[in-house]
């Protein structure tokens, strides 16, 4: 890369600094508006979504989906009629101009539509609202270069995603290695810095506390060893995970008025599959807490079963009503209900204690390497979000790492026999 002025850099330091702030500004803000619509669905007042679901009564967990996703359509087929609303990635990669106004609307109805129990993610939104932050404060500083511009859009998106989830290291990685696909240190640099401020800002509601609740609980290091052993099972299930959502993803945003009746009939199957499931609402959270419950409360074999089938087929439903929202957080859930699946029935089986917390896991970050492509990323997200023991790193790089390359050699057989 050539030399930059001195005056462009400083431009550049200033303008990471700022976007690092605005997108905690924006993961601060989505997840005040995501808690207010939840506790206004399932009428609670404290406690997590899972809480809220399991005390609210039979009709609410029916109607209150279903009423959320009414308004969220509302609100999309008067927004879709009359502005575009492109993709986040592919609208910074190519330097297009960005809809701040758009975006920041979407992401508001995307926040109401998870909030009130839509089995999507909620990481779409900060992303959207911190970039559009992010490009309107930027926007003076005219000396930067449009990669510059691109770098710091994508720490935007990344700093987003870190302040809602507290992980500092997954939002800097998320920018580098998904939006960006690059190690270059002035693009890993910009978003260490914007990812920790985002999080710092965004710690008035985490309070830097790790997004899931680690057990107290002995693991071994012999688990270790099953981190390869998930990998093929990992594989299956992000590749069948992709294909869904690929088949029930519109070719086009809809934008008619079927949006309304399409995804309140979407939030009424959920709210209905809630009464025996309660952990299916909302983004996977609930998913992820009840993987990594020990003893009573725990995931059981027969529901891990269950969700491991109804979470991605909820996730599709909302897609194909024309819902909006993030693929993250439900292949992350997905990814913990398969490793649940394997550690109960082995347990099941054998008669052994083997470790369901970290088996939970290392299928989450197994899981989420083959949908987001970066194992590394994968293993370092799942980490920061329990905050387990660290050996229990090499675990999840083992899972991720083992279905990336294995997802990798089943892409070079396929092509080299001209499979498409």
């Amino acid at each position: 890369m050539a030399r930059l002025p001195r005056g462009s850099n400083l431009d550049f330091f200033c303008a990471v600094v700022i976007v690092g702030l605005l997108a905690g500004l924006a993961g601060l803000s989505t997840t005040l508006v995501l808690r207010f619509v939840e506790h206004l669905t399932y009428h609670y007042t404290f406690g997590s979504l899972l809480v809220g679901v399991t005390g609210s009564s039979p009709v609410r967990r029916a109607v209150g989906p279903m009423a959320g996703g009414a308004l969220a359509a509302a609100g999309w087929w008067i927004l879709r009629r009359r502005a575009r609303v492109p993709p986040v990635a592919e609208t910074i990669a190519r330097h297009e101009r960005i809809p701040r106004l758009s975006w920041s609307v979407d992401a508001v109805l995307q926040v109401v539509l998870v909030g009130s129990g839509a089995s999507l993610g909620r990481e779409g939104a900060p992303r959207q609202f911190a970039a559009a932050l992010g490009d309107l404060a930027t926007g003076w500083l005219k000396r930067l270069s449009p990669r510059d511009r691109e770098i710091l859009l994508a720490c935007a998106a990344g700093a987003g995603l870190g302040a809602v989830y507290a992980v500092p290291l997954g939002g800097a990685l998320f920018a580098v290695r998904i939006m960006l696909d690059t190690w270059h240190p002035r693009a890993l640099g910009a978003a260490l810095i914007s990812s920790s401020l985002a999080v710092a800002i965004g710690s008035t509601i985490t309070h830097d506390q790790p997004e899931l609740d680690w057990p107290s609980v002995e693991s071994s290091y012999l688990l270790t060893a099953h981190g390869l052993l998930l990998a093929p099972l990992t594989l299956a299930v992000g590749l069948a995970f992709n294909r869904v959502m690929a088949a029930a993803r519109p070719a086009s945003p809809m934008r008619t008025w079927v949006l309304i009746p399409a995804l309140a009939a979407a939030g009424l199957l959920t709210g209905i599959c809630s009464h025996r499931w309660p952990e299916l609402p909302g983004n996977g959270k609930s998913i992820l807490t009840v993987s990594l419950a020990s003893g009573m409360g725990g995931m059981t074999l027969s529901a891990a079963a269950a969700i491991l089938v109804l979470k991605p087929l909820l996730t599709a439903l909302f897609l194909r009503a024309g819902g909006a929202g993030g693929m993250l957080t439900p292949s992350l859930a997905t990814g913990a209900a398969a490793g649940s699946l394997l550690v109960l029935s082995i347990n099941s089986a054998a008669g052994t204690h083997l470790h369901v917390p970290a088996v939970s896991l290392a299928g989450a970050a197994g899981v989420l390497a083959v949908t987001q492509g970066s194992p590394i990323w994968a293993a370092i997200f799942v980490w920061e979000l329990a905050h387990p023991p660290v050996w229990l790193l090499l675990v999840f790089l083992l899972t991720a790492v083992g279905s990336h390359g294995l997802k990798a050699a089943l892409e070079r057989h396929r092509s080299g026999a001209g499979i498409p």
